[in-house]
């Protein structure tokens, strides 16, 4: 059975190129000119990945991939932004929401094929289980809940999937281009900082349950 993916783009012509491409390589899609509509199908049926533009008649793509990472139904759903606005600010910020990758326009066909596909098995291959627990902190993806000892973590949806990766190869030293590419995506060049911020503030909102995240000096970070 072929992954469904939903295209989110006002332009019919780029609308039709995406799908034109994407239907040629096995995939199945539907393509939506606005947020209404796409929320309307959300509601009758799932997809496996959304394509989505961030300029929208009727509401930031932004602030869509937000809805969708609150949405139990669609939070692990993979989203790749596809749009004009290039800047490093705009980047970083859809990724840091909750996008899976990013792409601009223009683009190549094979680019876009190449993306989609490795997005697709990054998200089928990334973590199974559902519960995962280590020391006194219990994650559950389905819920999208974290618990250090009794209390509840108010975790972003980055630091989330940051935690779940280091929890999910608790004991393996994970590098630092690893945890890029699985949380941010292969494309994402920003400065690690990014990483060292996130690390920073999971600690933080772990308590002292947060001690078992261990920097690996030169190389990446560990659960232990």
């Amino acid at each position: 059975m072929s992954s469904m993916i939903y295209i989110v783009e006002d332009d019919r012509n780029i609308c039709e190129i995406e799908s034109y491409a994407l239907k040629n390589s096995g995939y199945t899609t539907e393509c939506f000119g606005d947020a209404r509509t796409f929320f309307a199908a959300i509601e009758e049926k799932t997809p496996d990945l959304v394509l989505l533009d961030i300029m929208l008649p009727d509401e930031d793509g932004l602030e869509i991939v937000g809805k969708l990472r609150h949405n139990f139904r669609t939070a692990r759903v993979p989203i790749m932004l596809v749009t004009a606005k290039t800047s490093e600010l705009d980047k970083v910020k859809g990724l840091d929401i909750g996008a899976d990758d990013y792409l601009a326009k223009p683009f190549g066909v094979m680019e876009l094929i190449s993306r989609v596909k490795a997005l697709l098995r990054r998200s089928q291959s990334l973590m199974e289980e559902s519960v995962l627990t280590y020391g006194d902190i219990r994650l559950d993806a389905d819920k999208r809940t974290v618990y250090a000892g009794e209390e509840l973590c108010e975790l972003t949806y980055k630091e989330f999937e940051l935690l779940r990766l280091l929890m999910a190869n608790a004991g393996n030293v994970l590098s630092r281009s690893l945890i890029m590419e699985k949380i941010w995506g292969t494309d994402f060049e920003g400065e690690s900082r990014t990483l060292d911020m996130h690390i920073k503030t999971l600690r933080q909102k772990l308590g002292e349950q947060g001690n078992h995240i261990r920097t690996v000096r030169n190389v990446g970070y560990q659960m232990e």
